[in-house]
């Protein structure tokens, strides 16, 4: 695959051999950014599981201690007393059955859903919208929950979600170019505390195969994770 003179050169500057500390790896991801806006930050992990497995469907939520750097727009999908909680919690979109009808025409202009329980039996019906786009509501990943306040709370103060896909790998966002170097680290080393945790009693050896971090469209960077 034939690749830019801009990406050649930021290659060059990483050392394909090495695997770099958190620190070292984030510090060289906004150096090797190649785009002139804000540029996100993502860790991206290899694990040795097999995700065909139930219990090896490493999935879930976290809020990184210094945000993601992006805003997100969130819908509430409720009913009752529920709409005007949602509503003072800072919900960008909040409906019932109604909203549901305009999500099934193909309105998808907010990032994340977060449903009350009592919600699930309509949004269930839109599994075939949602699911592709990774928007359908989980228990999981806090977003379906009572407590809705609390979870519009942490989305907004920069909570982020993981999954791994069929191939055994998981992508996450860290945050922005513009971090602190220190403050991507941190960011990072959340996550991997939190991959890390969920390990499957089930794997038998090396857990974390590979990682790397990088910016948009930019190299990836080893990250030594044993640190």
């Amino acid at each position: 695959m034939k690749r830019s003179k801009a990406y050649n050169n930021a290659k060059a500057m990483v050392d394909g051999n090495k695997k770099y500390s958190p620190l070292e790896a984030c510090e060289l991801a906004k150096k090797t950014t190649l785009v002139k806006y804000d540029a996100t930050i993502r860790a991206s992990f290899k694990l040795n599981v097999d995700p065909r497995q139930a219990d090896q469907q490493i999935r879930g939520a976290i809020v990184l201690p210094n945000g993601t750097g992006r805003s997100q727009k969130v819908l509430v999908v409720t009913q009752g007393a529920n709409m005007e909680v949602a509503k003072n919690a800072g919900a960008d979109y909040v409906g019932d059955k109604e909203i549901l009808e305009k999500v099934k025409g193909g309105w998808f202009d907010y990032d994340v859903i977060v449903a009350t329980p009592d919600m699930m039996g309509e949004l269930g019906k839109l599994g075939k919208i949602l699911g592709p786009k990774g928007l359908m509501p989980n228990p999981k990943t806090g977003t379906v929950t009572p407590n809705i306040a609390n979870a519009i709370d942490e989305i907004k103060k920069g909570k982020v979600t993981y999954r791994v896909d069929k191939e055994g790998n998981i992508n996450c966002l860290i945050g922005k170019s513009s971090f602190d170097t220190e403050k991507l680290a941190e960011n990072f080393a959340t996550l991997l505390g939190v991959i890390i945790k969920a390990r499957p009693a089930a794997v038998k050896g090396n857990y974390i195969q590979n990682c790397t971090i990088s910016s948009n469209m930019g190299p990836g960077i080893k990250v030594d994770t044993t640190l």
